[in-house]
């Protein structure tokens, strides 16, 4: 029987512990906030589909479409909606609704991606509001990445849907009247800074 000298045991247990630990190389994406839109739908006393946005939205994105995982954080500013008027705005932003001077950020984190060979088609995350946070699930469509010439750089663009309450959100004012469901929208477009460490 062959024993290891003392000091290539340690360097194996080394290397073992290493290798127990080994990361996964991820692509680190910023928001492009010029080509990123969030917004919502809802139906208005049973007439018709409205639409808002939001005009601001920022995070960053880490994706290995190698061991298909990663994390998206993305921020949404609240007091950016856009109603088309700006009396609109104003009530959204107020205490009635979005309360924006004290919660001036929406936000949605996640870090469990799902993917059908090498598409992404949805991500499992918190949606906070208010404060408030519940579990969302974001269907994902049109995932496309490409090296795009004008920025010298890859980029990666989906757009994004979930169903949510408003009154899970404490913004359920005037329902049954204006509907209680509606539909996040969050159209991404990121552009590759750097490689993240991500655990196996």
């Amino acid at each position: 029987m062959s024993f290891l000298p003392p000091a290539l045991f340690g360097s194996s247990l080394l290397l073992l512990a290493l290798g127990s630990s080994v990361c996964n190389a991820a692509d680190r994406y910023l928001i492009d906030p010029e080509h990123t839109f969030s917004y919502f739908e809802y139906n208005h006393w049973g007439l018709s589909t409205q639409r808002s946005r939001f005009d601001r939205t920022t995070g960053s994105i880490d994706i290995d479409q190698t061991s298909h995982s990663g994390s998206i954080d993305i921020e949404i500013d609240a007091a950016s909606i856009s109603t088309g008027t700006d009396s609109f705005n104003q009530i959204l932003r107020s205490g009635s609704f979005f309360d924006t001077a004290n919660y001036p950020k929406i936000s949605f984190k996640s870090s469990n991606l799902h993917f059908e060979e090498q598409q992404l088609t949805q991500v499992d995350g918190e949606l906070t509001i208010k404060g408030i946070t519940h579990p969302v699930k974001l269907e994902i469509h049109n995932f496309n990445c490409r090296f795009m010439p004008v920025y010298g750089k890859q980029v990666c663009g989906a757009n994004g849907s979930a169903n949510i309450l408003r009154s899970d959100y404490k913004l359920g004012r005037y329902v049954p009247f204006v509907s209680d469901a509606v539909t996040l929208r969050i159209d991404v477009e990121a552009i590759k800074e750097y490689n993240v460490a991500v655990p196996n």
